[in-house]
């Protein structure tokens, strides 16, 4: 618009039309009833209930001595020797896997899954804002099976765990030392190819035959690597179990590394 006086014959720019009613302050607030903004509502009580814990952890840290061993002895290993507790079901990992793919494969496979999870969404609208287990509950078993896997895993190493990583029930005392087991086994290098190109096969041709809606909903590559993940968790049981079931130690042996 030119400068100057209105004249009524001034040239204007429309660069859209809405329809409707403008937006008022007052409409960016209003909500259906049961719902809450998330800022500030929402994430003031999380930040009140994250005060509240840290006050006690706080409290406890202060009146609890940390549970130090004495200095190091750079000539003597301990047989008896447990990471941090968040770092134990790592550790726990480590007895049935390879280092490379316990320590740094399956921690990246976890923080890539995390983080594609809102991408793999098919609808990110359902359930925002409430707890949706009906409309997600592949999604919240997934999360809630991870969840409790990962802290049966730190369970077991802090708690069940002794001298040279031996499983030692609660009965039992730690300060004697268990034989060591009997030498495992590993499957020959065709066969663990062949298991694993199955396994990961099958978990993603099984749940698109009983359940077509969910692959046609998800579409071909959200679904392949939403399974694959999936699969991939399934694969870290079943192998545990083939190693304290069968003292199976590896399912593939290559030059390079071990699965």
């Amino acid at each position: 618009m030119s400068g100057g006086p209105h004249t009524g014959k001034e040239r204007h720019r429309l660069m859209t039309v809405v329809k409707g009613e403008a937006l008022s302050a007052r409409d960016l607030y209003e909500r259906p009833p049961g719902y809450e903004l998330f800022i500030p509502n929402f994430v003031m009580k999380e930040l009140c209930v994250g005060l509240f814990f840290l006050i006690i952890i706080f409290t406890w840290s202060f009146y609890m001595n940390s549970p130090l061993y004495e200095l190091a002895d750079p000539t003597a290993t301990p047989a008896h020797i447990k990471a941090a507790w968040y770092f134990v079901g790592l550790q726990e990992i480590l007895a049935y896997f390879d280092p490379y793919l316990a320590g740094v494969i399956i921690p990246t496979s976890i923080l890539a899954g995390l983080y594609l999870a809102p991408f793999l969404d098919p609808d990110p609208i359902k359930g925002v804002g409430r707890f949706a287990w009906r409309e997600r509950t592949f999604s919240m078993c997934t999360f809630l099976g991870g969840f409790i896997f990962w802290w049966g895993l730190v369970v077991v190493g802090w708690y069940f765990r002794g001298p040279l990583w031996a499983f030692y029930w609660p009965w039992e005392d730690m300060h004697i030392i268990k034989p060591p087991p009997a030498p495992p086994w590993n499957f020959p290098l065709p066969a663990g190819i062949v298991y694993i190109i199955i396994f990961f096969a099958l978990g993603n041709i099984i749940p698109a035959v009983i359940y077509p809606k969910f692959f046609s909903r998800m579409g071909l590559v959200r679904y392949t690597i939403t399974m694959t993940l999936w699969t991939g968790m399934i694969f870290i049981v079943v192998k545990m179990f083939l190693m304290n079931a069968l003292n199976l130690k590896y399912i593939l042996v290559t030059p390079w590394f071990n699965v």
